[in-house]
C-alpha cells in the first residue's frame, strides 16, 4: 500500500494535519494523480543537489502533462482547468529553483510518516502536544489581528496628517493675506473679525497636531507592546519548533506568517516615521507657543528608530539549520572539508532591500568552545540576500558551498581527545549584515543552532546524539558550554524523539508496545516512565550491561539496518523488532507451529534475528531462534528471500521450512510474498547460465537442529544450489520430495 493511500485513511483528525501542509507550493491535486511516482522519488537527496533537482523538477512536468492527456481524452474539464493551472504554477515559481520544490516535498513525505507514526500511537507524544497546543494558535490569530488593525490606524493617522497639514496651508495662506495688508486697512472691522477666525483656526490646528501626536503615541506603544509580548513569544515558539524539527518531530510552519507580522510592522513603523518628518516639515513652516511638536516629536522619533532597530535585529533568522547534502536528516553535523547548506531569512521584506543586504558567514566568532579546536569556513563565506532564489519570494540568502575546515593547533591535544570529547563539542555559525534604509543603519547578527564537528564519518552517530540532547534539553539557542554539565531528560520526551528518528529516517514511527522495551532497556526496570529522568551518561556514553556497547550506538546500528537492508518490511510493519526474548514466548507460546516474528538482536549491532514455536511429540512447546543476520549477511541475500528459503535439517535429515505464520497469523508468502526477489518459478533456467560456462547458483540458507538442541545453529552455511536443478526439481517432484531432496 503507497504512503497517501495509508495517509486517506487516516482519522478526520490527522487529515486536518496533512491539509495544512499542502497549498500552492505543491498541491494536493499532484500528491494525489502522481502519488506512487512522487514516492519513488529521492527527493531528500534532490533537496540538496541542483542538477538532480533540475531533472525531477522536469520528470514531475511530464508527468502532469501525461495526466494532462489522460483527463483531456475523458474531457474532465475541471480537472483538465486545474492541472493545466498548476503546471504553469509549477513552471513559473521553481524554474529558477528546482532545488526548493525538493526541500517541499521532502518535506511534505516526511510529515506524512510522521503523521502515520503518530496515529498509530494511542496518545499523543508530550513534546507534540506542546507544540500543537490550542492556546499558541489563539495567540497566532490575536498577533495577526493585531498587527492588522496597527496598520490600519497608521494608515487613518496619515488622512490626519493630511487634514492638519491641508489646515495650516489655508491658515497660512489667509495669514500672509493679512500680513501683506496696509496698515490702515489692518484696523477695519472685517480684518478684526478676520483675526479673530485665524486665532480660532490656530488653535485648531494646536488641537490637531496634540491629536495627531496621541494618535502617533498610541500606535507606538501598541506596537512595542505587541513586539514585547505576543510576537516576541511567536519568534520563540517557532525557533522552538524549528529545533524539534530538526531533531525529527513536527514540520515546523509559521515562518511565512511571522514574515507578514513583522513586514507589517516595519512598514507601519516606517509610515509612522514619515508622519514624525511630516509634522518636522509643518513646524519648520509654523510654530508657536505652546507648540506641541518641538516638545514630543524628539523622543516618539527615537522610540520608533529603537522599535525599527529591534525590529529588524529580531527578523534576522536562520530559516534552514546548518546540514550537510550527504546526511540531509542529520543536520547541525558538519564534517570537516565537506560542504553544507544553510538559509537564512529576514523577515521584514521590502522592496528597497532585494540585493543591498551582504550577509558574511563566520564560525566561533567571539565565543570560547570547550575545547582547543578551531575552525574556519572556506568557500563563498558572503553572499547577497535577494527576493529570486525562492520560491515565495522571501528575502532570504542561501549558503551552498561552506566548508568548514579545522586549524592546526599548537597546543597538541587533539591526539589526546577521546571519541566523546568530540561529538560533545559544540560550535557556533555566525552571520552577520548591515541593513541601510531611509537614513536608519542598522548591526544585524545571529546564528545557527549549536554545531558538531567531526572528523571522520564514524563520529557521525554520537555527534548525531548529542545534537538529539542538545534540542530536546533546551531551547538556548547559544548554550555552547551544554554538554560540560549536561541537564537530564525526561524519558517520555526521550522516547517520542526516538520514534521521530524512525519515522523520519526509515519511514514507521514506534508503537508503544516498542517504546516500552526500549523504556525498559533503558531504566532497567518495568515501570511507569512518564516521569523518570535519565541522564546524557545513561544514553550514550555507557555500556548496557553485559555489552560492549552504548545504547544509543545499539539503536543507531538497528537504524542503518532497517534503512539499507530491511527498509520494505518495516514500512510495512512486519518486523516487530523490539521485542525481549521473555515477551517474545509469551507472544508465541499459544500460537500455530510456525508462527514466527521478527525481532532485532539485543546481542549483535545491527542484527536481526527470527524465532518461531513448535510442538514436540509430547505436546511440549518449545522456540527456536536462529543465529542474528546482520548487514553482512543481507547484502548477500535479501531478508524476504531468506524467510522464504530458510531451511532446518532436523536430526532425520529432513530440511523443511520452518516459519508458516507471521505473527499473529499472517501466512508467510502474503505478507512478505510481494518483496521476494524473484518467485521460484522464475528460477533461471541452464539456457540462461552463467558466464565462462559455469552454471549459476542460488544460496539456500540452512540451519540444523539437533534432539539436544532447542536453537538452530548458525545460519552462515548458505548451501549453493543450481537454479535450474531448483527449476527442474518444481517441475517433475512434489514439493515433499523436493524438500527431501534438498
Amino acid at each position: 500500500m503507497s504512503q497517501w493511500s495509508q495517509v486517506q485513511q487516516l482519522e478526520i483528525k490527522f487529515l486536518e494535519q496533512v491539509d495544512q501542509f499542502y497549498d500552492d507550493n505543491f498541491p494536493m491535486e499532484i500528491r494525489h494523480l502522481l502519488a506512487q511516482w512522487i514516492e519513488s522519488q529521492d527527493w531528500e537527496a534532490a533537496s540538496n543537489n541542483e542538477a538532480m533537482a533540475t531533472i525531477l523538477l522536469q520528470n514531475l512536468l511530464i508527468q502532469v502533462d501525461e495526466q494532462l492527456d489522460r483527463v483531456s481524452q475523458e474531457k474532465n474539464l475541471l480537472l483538465i482547468h486545474n492541472l493545466k493551472r498548476i503546471r504553469k504554477l509549477l513552471q513559473g515559481k521553481y524554474h529558477g529553483n528546482p532545488m526548493h520544490i525538493a526541500v517541499i516535498i521532502s518535506n511534505c513525505l516526511r510529515e506524512e510518516r510522521r503523521i502515520l507514526a503518530a496515529a498509530s500511537m494511542p496518545v499523543q507524544g508530550p513534546l507534540e502536544k506542546s507544540l500543537q497546543n490550542s492556546v499558541v494558535s489563539e495567540r497566532q490569530r490575536n498577533v495577526e489581528h493585531k498587527v492588522s488593525a496597527i496598520k490600519n490606524s497608521a494608515q487613518m493617522t496619515d488622512q490626519d496628517v493630511k487634514y492638519l497639514e491641508d489646515l495650516q496651508e489655508e491658515f497660512d495662506f489667509r495669514y500672509k493675506t493679512i500680513q501683506s495688508l496696509e496698515q490702515s486697512d489692518k484696523n477695519s472691522a472685517l480684518i478684526k473679525q478676520e483675526m479673530l477666525a485665524l486665532q480660532a483656526m490656530l488653535n485648531t490646528l494646536d488641537y490637531k497636531r496634540k491629536e495627531v501626536l496621541s494618535k502617533i503615541g498610541r500606535v507606538i506603544h501598541e506596537i512595542d507592546m505587541l513586539m514585547s509580548n505576543m510576537l516576541t513569544e511567536e519568534l520563540l515558539d517557532w525557533k522552538r519548533r524549528q529545533q524539534i524539527a530538526c531533531i525529527g518531530g513536527p514540520l515546523h510552519g509559521g515562518l511565512d506568517q511571522l514574515q507578514n507580522c513583522f513586514t507589517l510592522l516595519a512598514e507601519s513603523l516606517f509610515q509612522v516615521r514619515r508622519q514624525l518628518e511630516k509634522l518636522d516639515e509643518l513646524l519648520t513652516r509654523l510654530t508657536y507657543d505652546g507648540d506641541p511638536i518641538p516638545v514630543q516629536r524628539p523622543q516618539l522619533l527615537e522610540k520608533v528608530n529603537f522599535l525599527l532597530y529591534n525590529l529588524f535585529r529580531n527578523s534576522f533568522v536562520v530559516e534552514r539549520q546548518p546540514c550537510m547534502p550527504t546526511h540531509p536528516q542529520r543536520p547541525m553535523v558538519l564534517k570537516t572539508l565537506i560542504q553544507f547548506t544553510v538559509k537564512l531569512r529576514l523577515l521584514i521584506k521590502l522592496p528597497e532591500l532585494n540585493y543591498q543586504i551582504r550577509v558574511k558567514a563566520t564560525i566561533d566568532k567571539n565565543v570560547s568552545t570547550v575545547s582547543n579546536r578551531r575552525f574556519v569556513l572556506c568557500g563563498t563565506h558572503v553572499k547577497a540576500m535577494n527576493m529570486d532564489e525562492s520560491a515565495n519570494g522571501s528575502l532570504s540568502v542561501e549558503f551552498r558551498h561552506l566548508q568548514p575546515k579545522e586549524m592546526k593547533s599548537s597546543a597538541g591535544s587533539k591526539g589526546n581527545e577521546g571519541p566523546h570529547m568530540v561529538t560533545e563539542e559544540l560550535h557556533s555559525i555566525s552571520f552577520e549584515t548591515q541593513v541601510c534604509l531611509y537614513g536608519l543603519t542598522i548591526n544585524l547578527e545571529t546564528s545557527s543552532l549549536p554545531v558538531v564537528m567531526i572528523s571522520n564519518v564514524s563520529q557521525l552517530p554520537n555527534a548525531w546524539a548529542s545534537i538529539i540532547w542538545y534540542n530536546l534539553s533546551t531551547n538556548d539557542p547559544q548554550n555552547l558550554s551544554f554538554f560540560n554539565n549536561p541537564p537530564a531528560a525526561t524519558l517520555s520526551q526521550l522516547l517520542e524523539v526516538l520514534s521521530w528518528q524512525f519515522s523520519s529516517y526509515v519511514g514507521r514511527g514506534l508503537n508503544s508496545e516498542q517504546l516500552n522495551m526500549l523504556a525498559e532497556k533503558l531504566t532497567g526496570q518495568q515501570a511507569s516512565y512518564n516521569d523518570y529522568q535519565l541522564t546524557w551518561a545513561k544514553f550514550c556514553k555507557e555500556h548496557l550491561p553485559g555489552k560492549s556497547f552504548t545504547f544509543w550506538v545499539w539503536l543507531e546500528a538497528i537504524l542503518d539496518l532497517i534503512k539499507k537492508h530491511i527498509l520494505p518490511l518495516w514500512i510495512d510493519g512486519y518486523v516487530m523488532g523490539f521485542v525481549s526474548k521473555e515477551k517474545e514466548r509469551i507472544l508465541l507460546k499459544d500460537k500455530t507451529p510456525g508462527t514466527f516474528l521478527l525481532r532485532f538482536s539485543e546481542s549483535n549491532l545491527g542484527g536481526i534475528t527470527f524465532t518461531w514455536v513448535d510442538q514436540l511429540e509430547n505436546g511440549d512447546v518449545t522456540f527456536h531462534s536462529v543465529e542474528p543476520y546482520n548487514k553482512g549477511r543481507l547484502s548477500a541475500l535479501p531478508f524476504a528471500d531468506i524467510l522464504r528459503d530458510y531451511k532446518v535439517i532436523m536430526a532425520d535429515n529432513v530440511p523443511e521450512n520452518p516459519l508458516k505464520y507471521l505473527y499473529p497469523d499472517i501466512p508467510k508468502d502474503k505478507a512478505f510474498g510481494k518483496h521476494y526477489s524473484c518467485q521460484p518459478n522464475e528460477v533461471s533456467k541452464p539456457s540462461d547460465g552463467g558466464g565462462k560456462g559455469y552454471v549459476p547458483s542460488v544460496f539456500i540458507p540452512v540451519s540444523k537442529i539437533l534432539n539436544d538442541s532447542t536453537d538452530p545453529h548458525s545460519p552462515s552455511d548458505l548451501l549453493p544450489m543450481s537454479p535450474s536443478v531448483y527449476a527442474v526439481l518444481r517441475e517433475h517432484l512434489s514439493p515433499t520430495v523436493i524438500e527431501t531432496a534438498v
